[in-house]
């Protein structure tokens, strides 16, 4: 299948410089690229392989090792071949959802029951050694491949103990990413790994959208021609990227350049060493890039602006971003031309031959989108909270109760989040692997074997079932094994949750600065929905309805957004929170029976909307046992003299019950198991 060509992609310089000072040197640490749909992430670093210098490898090793500096441990230095051959530069693509097996290794089955011999069957992370491991969508990856990515970037070896084997292989790649952050975030510890990010969006220029056009339907309607095209372009980085590597060794980093990037990187306060570190290996990558012999102010400007701002994050609804202002005077005054610097007029943008022979545009720059994928006229943006009704709050108010004034209407701010206590859904689940709640997932603890289902062998209960069944037959030395041997591994592990938040925005909760309290409360949530791979949603309640203000979405960047804005005021329409949370719940197990759901409801207990409206709520929640959702009710009332009308909301619904001080990890016990265990905390007081 033919490739769109790398050089043919427009407005994407910073993307393509990150890209192309990763393959100059592999030490940078790949290469995070955020962006929204439709703006060639995927097309570009699927690009990459082409334009990258063959390498030469070890004869007859399916690692990859470099004849150079051959790896003496390797599974297959028994069948090295004197000698060394050449082979294309390797790209493998991590699919979201492969299994452990394949992403590092296993047992080969069929000669080890067949033939009787032990032989690891490599994975793609040994595909990857001394290439580029590419995950789109890196974001959506399980935890658990998560964690093994980890080890092999830290340690830059594989290594397998399971199932009797034991095995060992470097696993020196280059991670490169693609996401969405409308999708979700990555977790702090694997984007750390990644050397540089670049954010990308697609232009607003119309004549830039033009050419992005034309070039694309130019390569779908004949893909060889186009190639052709750009061909001496290609040709012209293939052999620009060998030069720099070439001269990378010899880049000089001079202490002035040293200390200049020790002090932006305390300037802008980032945590540990990794960024100083990243910063000067990228530097010297984009000095030899230039053909320099040694690092400038400039290369340490590139360098800093693509290794900072993912490590200036300090937490998840924080997005990636840098002063310039601030890096240019942390940088200081430009120092004198070094003479030996030699091409430093060179542009960035790894495409500049093939802008020039095809006319493309020269202003490309971080908010220009490139050609690879048609971006569409509009992106769509996260989801983003309903617009409050046109109908003036008092209005709707009067048509309830007439006589009553409608309470003041606001937006109140929240304070920093705090670590909230974890809840947890109870009992054991079979849904998409994660971090809240137990379940049977794919990974995780073995706890027994089945015969049903046998999508991961279970090696000893196979061999054991197979010396039973055939125990009264004469043994010639071999274990023959049927079908009905086969057994699979059962096991235990942790599974991501829906979780709704119902929150009370009426005007009761703007006394005494209590949504201060309830934002602040339910912005750590979202924190610890994060961490833990959760859906969230928000169903707000205020005035005489209920609001499904953001559907379940994996972004709680978008909750926190939606959060932000959340305004305050009118009655309490307790009952229609209480329904709307139902239906909420109710087509989102339709959409997905396996994710069980977890309903956290904010509220004071309060119910002062339409007639009978404590009465309404109150048959509603006694109803609720019946939906079969777990509940946490987190009370709100504040002051001296409380209702405890929250606590008795909790009695019906089979809730769990929690003050809002106590929402805190640091001040609440094992919440759902002291449940269990205290039935004073679901009785009334």
């Amino acid at each position: 299948m033919s490739q769109f060509p790398f050089s043919a992609i427009l407005a994407a310089d910073d993307m393509a410089l990150a890209l192309v000072l990763t393959s100059i040197s592999p030490d940078v640490g790949g290469v995070l690229v955020r962006g929204e749909k439709g703006t060639a992430k995927s097309t570009m670093v699927r690009a990459l392989a082409e334009i990258m210098p063959p390498q030469r490898v070890v004869e007859g090793c399916r690692f990859g090792c470099d004849p150079d500096r051959p790896d003496v441990t390797c599974p297959d230095r028994d069948k090295h071949e004197p000698g060394a051959t050449t082979r294309p530069a390797r790209l493998v693509e991590l699919p979201v959802g492969a299994t452990e097996d394949r992403v590092i290794g296993s047992l080969d089955l069929r000669k080890a029951l067949g033939e009787g011999r032990a032989e690891f069957k490599p994975g793609l992370l040994a595909d990857a050694n001394r290439g580029i491991l590419y995950v789109d969508e890196v974001n959506l990856l399980h935890d658990h491949l998560v964690d093994l990515l980890l080890d092999a970037a830290a340690m830059g070896r594989n290594t397998v103990e399971r199932d009797g084997i034991s095995f060992s292989h470097d696993a020196r790649i280059v991670l490169v990413g693609t996401m969405n952050p409308e999708e979700g975030e990555l977790r702090p510890q694997l984007l750390d790994r990644f050397g540089l990010t670049v954010e990308i969006a697609a232009s607003r220029e119309p004549a830039t959208r033009l050419e992005v056009v034309r070039r694309r339907l130019a390569f779908d309607a004949d893909p060889g021609a186009f190639n052709a095209r750009f061909a001496e372009a290609q040709a012209g980085l293939r052999e620009r990227i060998a030069a720099a590597r070439q001269r990378l060794g010899g880049v000089r980093l001079p202490d002035r350049e040293l200390e200049r990037i020790s002090r932006v990187c305390a300037g802008f306060d980032v945590d540990g060493m990794r960024a100083d570190i990243v910063t000067a290996r990228a530097a010297r990558a984009h000095a030899a890039w230039h053909g320099r012999a040694a690092v400038t102010r400039d290369d340490v400007r590139a360098a800093a602006r693509l290794a900072l701002p993912h490590r200036r994050r300090r937490n998840p609804f924080d997005a990636p971003e840098l002063d310039e202002d601030l890096l240019d005077q942390l940088l200081g005054d430009d120092e004198p031309d070094d003479p030996g610097s030699g091409d430093a007029g060179q542009d960035d943008r790894g495409s500049e031959d093939a802008r020039q022979d095809t006319g493309g545009s020269e202003d490309g720059g971080p908010d220009d989108g490139p050609a690879g994928e048609s971006p569409a006229a509009e992106s769509p943006s996260a989801p983003q909270p309903h617009e409050p009704s046109q109908q003036p709050q008092s209005e709707r108010d009067a048509a309830d109760q007439p006589d009553v004034a409608p309470a003041p209407q606001g937006v109140a701010s929240a304070a920093a989040p705090y670590v909230a206590r974890s809840f947890a859904v109870r009992g054991l689940g079979a849904g998409q692997a994660g971090r809240r709640s137990r379940a049977i997932t794919d990974h995780g603890r073995t706890i027994g074997a089945t015969t049903e289902q046998v999508r991961r062998l279970h090696l000893p209960a196979t061999v054991t079932a197979a010396a039973h069944s055939r125990a009264k037959a004469p043994y010639d030395g071999r274990l023959r094994l049927q079908a009905s041997d086969l057994r699979g591994v059962i096991t235990q592990g942790r599974e991501a949750n829906l979780v709704l938040l119902a929150v009370d925005a009426s005007g009761s909760m703007g006394a005494r600065q209590r949504m201060n309290e309830v934002k602040t409360a339910v912005l750590s949530l979202l924190m610890d929905a994060y961490r833990k791979r959760d859906r969230v949603g928000l169903v707000t309640f205020r005035g005489s309805d209920a609001e499904l203000s953001l559907p379940p979405t994996t972004s709680v960047e978008a909750a926190e957004r939606c959060l932000r804005e959340l305004p305050h005021g009118g009655r309490t329409p307790l009952a229609e929170g209480l329904l709307r949370a139902a239906q909420v719940l109710r087509v989102e197990r339709i959409r997905d029976p396996r994710r069980r759901a977890l309903l956290v409801l904010l509220t004071d207990g309060r119910a002062t909307s339409g007639k009978q409206a404590l009465g309404r709520a109150q048959r509603i929640a006694d109803a609720w046992p019946g939906i079969g959702v777990e509940t946490v009710v987190i009370d709100c009332e504040t002051g001296r003299f409380r209702m405890g009308l929250a606590r008795d909301l909790a009695v019906r619904m089979g809730a769990a019950y929690v003050p809002l001080p106590e929402v805190a990890a640091d001040a609440l016990v094992d919440l759902v198991d002291g449940a269990r265990t205290d039935p004073q905390r679901r009785r009334a007081a």
